[in-house]
């Protein structure tokens, strides 16, 4: 069992998780990530990720993620359109199918259940 811990998210190293060519819509996101904890089951995930400028399609598992920094409009098929920046929680359903356009390199803190 992982026992209890704090990280302060801003400064957190995070190691690259290339995107699939297919994802990348226009420019060359970057991605890096770091799962900090998982259950011992693996469908509960919690962790960090990023992402630079760019736009990229993605489907989604149910998150909830909070933004740490950067900005970007997540466009949900078929739903509505978000607009994140720093502060800002949003819960993403699974099977959504989403268009990131990141205006800003874009941090986040999020919750994954698969």
């Amino acid at each position: 069992m992982t026992p209890s811990f704090a990280l302060h998210v801003p400064d957190a190293e995070l190691e690259p998780e290339p995107l699939d060519p297919d994802q990348i819509v226009s420019g060359t996101p970057e991605v890096t990530g770091k799962v900090v904890w998982e259950s011992s089951d693996g469908r509960e995930v919690r962790g960090i990720w990023q992402i630079t400028p760019g736009v990229v399609t993605d489907t989604e598992a149910d998150e909830l993620f909070v933004v740490i920094s950067g900005s970007a409009t997540v466009e949900v098929q078929g739903g509505p359109t978000l607009s994140v920046g720093p502060g800002d929680m949003a819960v993403l359903r699974a099977g959504d199918r989403t268009t990131w356009t990141v205006h800003e390199t874009l941090r986040k803190a999020y919750a994954i259940t698969l």
